[in-house]
């Protein structure tokens, strides 16, 4: 990415702000409102989301901002869907399978993970409890999704190894869930810092100022640093991450960027960047873990994901789709520790936590008789 594309990043934020003031009102809250209309169904999601979240998009990766892009195949998955609703539901089809579908598909059309993207669609949306009567159109879409992006359109997806996988015992298995409080905690930090970030820029009341104030700011960042490293996708990155050392603070530094990115109103998603933060601080932590450093960024690639979705299942088939089933186990204790360590925070503030997540508070709760 050119250094100098990023002075434009505050005048496409302003473009961006403007486009859904004007239009996008009704549909700003992006995941959140796909999340709220399964919970409480009001009114169909206006169609007019997916175009403008696939825009927003684009403009911000374009411009130069830390964002990703399954916030945009969701949104754009799930407004898709929902418009089928009034008439499908002549055939009595449930519109909350069809949001659930909808999801389903686009998840599994960016990622190319169709098992992971069937049950990220079930998890995602209420915490403990999943839709069992969903699960096969979910699924069904989620290969024909798959199938489609990555022939029909011909649309490479990046591939990513883990080239050693360390031997199973106890030591190492601690090891692994010492990673997964790591994984976790930064799961924690991002959300919080979503949250905090978007608060702060609430008080700028004429709403696409936002973008164009935050966008200066992270313009200012990137010639400081004199680096592009840390926005877009941040692929690059994230390959070298499973081979090669990089600096201990990269994982951070994408923390900060991708909340500040995202709560100064640009668009995308949180995932890729999640991505990148998993990866980078389990190549980190190769620096005093005893394990090997593809299989401690593999981890952690879908480790912090668990954490901030709180997605263990999802994340857990994602790593073996990806990965390979070799490293399933130490996948799968990150996935679950981080899911915990991260405690009741979340990307998608509107999700449903009522459930307690930790089935040990639950069982240890006294309740009267």
């Amino acid at each position: 990415m050119n250094i100098w594309v990023i002075v434009c990043l505050p005048l496409g934020g302003l473009l961006i702000g403007y486009i859904y003031y004007w239009l996008g009102k009704a549909i700003e809250k992006g995941n959140n409102l796909v999340l709220e209309e399964y919970y409480q169904p009001n009114k169909t999601i206006p169609f007019k989301m997916a175009p403008l979240v696939l825009f927003g998009t684009v403009a911000t990766h374009f411009f130069g901002g830390s964002a990703g892009r399954e916030g945009t195949a969701i949104q754009m998955g799930a407004a898709i869907a929902d418009q089928f609703s009034k008439i499908l539901k002549r055939f009595h089809l449930d519109r909350k399978i069809l949001l659930i579908m909808g999801i389903s598909a686009g998840f599994a059309s960016v990622f190319g993970t169709p098992l992971a993207g069937c049950i990220f669609a079930l998890e995602v949306l209420v915490i403990r409890k999943i839709n069992w009567k969903a699960i096969f159109p979910s699924l069904l879409v989620a290969l024909v999704a798959d199938i489609f992006c990555a022939r029909g359109w011909q649309v490479p997806h990046t591939h990513y190894y883990i080239t050693e996988i360390a031997n199973y015992s106890i030591i190492n298995l601690l090891w692994a869930v010492f990673a997964g409080v790591a994984f976790g905690f930064t799961a924690m930090v991002f959300s919080k810092s979503k949250v905090f970030f978007k608060n702060v820029f609430q008080k700028i009341k004429f709403a696409p100022l936002r973008p164009f104030m935050g966008g200066i700011v992270i313009a200012l960042f990137v010639f400081s640093i004199g680096s592009t490293k840390y926005l877009g996708l941040g692929i690059p990155i994230i390959e070298a991450a499973f081979s090669s050392p990089l600096e201990p603070y990269d994982f951070a530094i994408k923390v900060l960027l991708t909340a500040f990115t995202l709560g100064a109103g640009f668009k995308g998603g949180e995932v890729t960047p999640l991505f990148f933060m998993g990866a980078t601080l389990g190549n980190a932590l190769f620096l005093f873990v005893p394990l090997p450093m593809s299989l401690l960024a593999g981890m952690g690639f879908v480790a912090v994901f668990a954490g901030a979705t709180n997605t263990p299942l999802a994340c857990m088939v994602m790593g073996m789709e990806l990965f390979g089933v070799e490293g399933g186990v130490f996948i799968a204790i990150a996935c679950v520790t981080a899911y915990f360590v991260s405690g009741q925070t979340s990307v998608y503030t509107s999700q449903n936590k009522s459930k307690l997540k930790h089935g040990l508070y639950a069982f240890l709760k006294l309740k009267k008789v």
